[in-house]
């Protein structure tokens, strides 16, 4: 069954706890959404404060994916579509915090938001591309490149996820046009 995706969902306690749910299992199962596991949900929370914030001052939108195999909506899918407030870069905006829930990866549902928010992206006015950053060394560099996203930049070791452990930041645009 496919997710149905909402953009700018009423930010209900629901989806909050939604939200802090799949933040939290997906970085609990190795998912590179800016912590390390293991982590819970007061780990969590703080980060999606800001981002929520950030919606109600109107420089993110959400995009969400609902699982409605049981018929209680349950979040499966997220991102965060931010825009930029530098005067020479509103042209194109940063897509955050990419997650599905592990329990529904390998349906093609990780391509199936990439289009949502590609979707969206293509309805905001003035919008030409859209970039996001992902940690070298899970193959989602690969990924993103087989949903039309290409490396438009490297930093190698600037992700620390541990002692001695570093990861390459990974720029990545989708050409809108």
């Amino acid at each position: 069954m496919a997710l149905t995706f909402t953009l700018d969902p009423s930010v209900t306690p629901d989806l909050r706890d939604g939200l802090l749910d799949l933040w939290a299992d997906v970085t609990n199962a190795g998912g590179a959404v800016g912590f390390v596991p293991p982590v819970t949900r007061e780990d969590v929370r703080p980060e999606l404060v800001r981002s929520l914030a950030q919606l109600a001052q109107g420089r993110s939108r959400l995009l969400v994916g609902q699982d409605d195999e049981d018929g209680a909506g349950r979040v499966a899918a997220a991102a965060f579509l931010t825009f930029n407030s530098h005067r020479l870069m509103t042209h194109w905006l940063w897509l955050y915090t990419v997650m599905v829930h592990p329990k529904h990866q390998g349906r093609g549902y990780g391509r199936d938001l990439l289009a949502a928010a590609a979707a969206a992206a293509r309805g905001f006015d003035g919008i030409e591309s859209v970039r996001l950053g992902c940690r070298s060394g899970l193959g989602l560099e690969r990924f993103y490149a087989s949903c039309g996203y290409r490396e438009v930049g490297r930093v190698p070791g600037a992700i620390r996820v541990g002692p001695g452990e570093y990861r390459d930041d990974v720029t990545m645009l989708l050409d809108l046009g």
